[in-house]
């Protein structure tokens, strides 16, 4: 690829993607979400909230399962979503063993749509689109 030159006292113009692109990121610097966002962004967190937003509920055995995760490791994630106000849980006992099902709230259903959404605008960004 060729380089642009710019003669002194202009400035070059961003390439349209990049414009594009610029425009899609200011979703991370949106005041109105606030520091919790960032909470979804790690693996296990965006895939218990990804599992649970196509099923009503789920175990936790059936979610440590698909996660492929150790149980002290689903459950530190499962309690700061939890925490964020993003899954419920619901503890009970079925013939003397612990149960735990965990379903998104409504803010985690908004928060996980308003996640794909951004993703969405990403690779329509990227692709030119």
């Amino acid at each position: 690829m060729a380089a642009k030159t710019v003669a002194k006292g202009q400035q070059a113009s961003a390439a349209p993607e990049a414009q594009r692109l610029r425009a899609v990121a200011g979703y991370f610097a949106d005041r109105e979400a606030g520091e919790t966002d960032r909470l979804i962004y790690e693996r296990v967190r965006l895939g218990i909230l990804s599992a649970l937003s196509v099923n009503r509920s789920m175990g936790f055995v059936e979610l440590k399962e698909l996660l492929q995760t150790t149980d002290g490791n689903l459950s530190i994630h499962a309690r700061k979503l939890e925490d964020a106000g993003y899954v419920a849980c619901k503890k009970s006992f079925a013939a003397r063993v612990p149960k735990t099902e965990f379903n998104l709230t409504a803010k985690g259903k908004r928060i996980f749509a308003r996640h794909l959404e951004h993703m969405e605008a990403l690779i329509q960004a990227a692709k030119g689109t």
